[in-house]
């Protein structure tokens, strides 16, 4: 590896200054952010030298692989070529020597986490050897990731059924579980906790849920039981063999980034039926409140200086909320940089805005930082 190579930093971030309207505009959104921590991401490897790997990640700079992660990839790595195409996750955005530092054993484990996801869209079934018991259920292992299955998910043949629940003796019926292979789905998988949640309750077949969806109506209110968690919304089991989903942008007119930190499964939850389409249930929790922008009218305007929390970052720039429910988006193009937006807006801290657009019948609001930039 040349003197060159090794000194090769990250790309500059150019930032293009537009007024809001300008016809090029969308050109300015088009431009990507650079990955930060955590972000997966796809490029070409440039060279494999000295326990390294350098990979190309257009448009800003290059990535490497080094120390502890190199080993913990190197089965991988050993087959790996100048020219491959290889995903991986974001380490460090300003590593060593300036380089994007990469992993590919988490980029691993997050397609993982990804496919159980998909798993529990799909209801697929896996036929897993139980390898534990505890007084609570049944350890199982899916694609090297340890899960749990809960007594209360096992099927009635399994379920122990022991005398004013006497808890050893439910143990001993669990353990005598251990060794033999069960058909179960996953319920939850939570990524960031490293949750893996199974079930042995499989669901009814597709026409006695087209007859339960025949129950139930547009617009009804129901309570039903949380039975899955994932990133992108909730499962709740209306009655037996029928569930519906409430996607993350129906669980709260405030932003909701985790699931898992608002419910549980297990957990009773009121749901309005929004939609039933293709024998698919979607269904709602902050239909059956208020929505805030309804009310924001009389008390905001246009031009109001108003203090807001900064509750999320984007490709356009902040997200800061007013009230519950109620956020605007400050433009990246208010700043010299990203950097400098993120350094000025720190999430979660709260600043003087000034409101430059305020349309509260189709929920939208831009600010203006009305403080000292940095």
């Amino acid at each position: 590896m040349s003197e060159e190579k090794e000194k090769k930093v990250a790309a500059p971030v150019v930032t293009i200054h537009l007024a809001e309207g300008h016809p090029m505009a969308d050109l300015l959104d088009a431009i990507p952010m650079p990955p930060k921590e955590g972000d997966l991401v796809e490029g070409t490897i440039i060279a494999i030298s000295r326990g390294r790997v350098y990979v190309d990640l257009p448009p800003f700079g290059s990535g490497l692989i080094y120390g502890r992660e190199y080993l913990n990839a190197a089965d991988v790595l050993r087959k790996a070529n100048p020219g491959d195409t290889i995903s991986a996750k974001v380490v460090d955005p300003a590593g060593r020597d300036g380089y994007i530092e990469l992993s590919l054993k988490e980029a691993r484990q997050a397609a993982l986490w990804g496919e159980a996801e998909q798993a529990i869209v799909a209801q697929t079934p896996y036929s897993l050897m139980v390898e534990e018991a505890n007084k609570g259920g049944l350890i199982l292992s899916w694609q090297g990731i340890q899960g749990f299955l809960p007594a209360s998910q096992l099927a009635s043949e399994h379920y122990p059924r022991v005398p004013e629940g006497d808890k050893d003796k439910i143990l001993g019926e669990l353990m005598q579980l251990i060794g033999h292979p069960l058909s179960v789905r996953i319920i939850t998988a939570d990524a960031k906790e490293s949750k893996l949640i199974f079930s042995e309750r499989m669901g009814d077949d597709t026409g006695e849920k087209a007859s339960l969806i025949d129950k139930y109506q547009i617009g009804d209110a129901a309570t039903g039981e949380v039975t899955g968690i994932v990133d992108f919304g909730v499962f709740v089991k209306l009655e037996p063999g029928l569930e519906g989903l409430v996607h993350i942008s129906e669980l709260d007119w405030g932003l909701v980034e985790d699931p898992h930190a608002l419910v549980k499964v297990g957990d009773k939850l009121r749901v309005k039926i929004i939609e039933i389409k293709e024998g698919k249930v979607s269904l709602s929790v902050k239909a059956l409140k208020e929505n805030p922008w309804h009310t924001a009218a009389a008390r905001y305007s246009k031009g109001k200086e108003v203090p807001g929390v900064v509750i999320k970052y984007n490709k356009h720039g902040a997200l800061a909320s007013i009230e519950e429910g109620v956020a605007g988006l400050v433009h990246v193009s208010e700043f010299a940089s990203p950097v400098e937006l993120r350094e000025t807006l720190e999430l979660g801290r709260t600043y003087p805005f000034t409101i430059t657009l305020f349309e509260p019948k189709d929920q939208r609001m831009t600010l203006t930082f009305a403080g000292k930039k940095k």
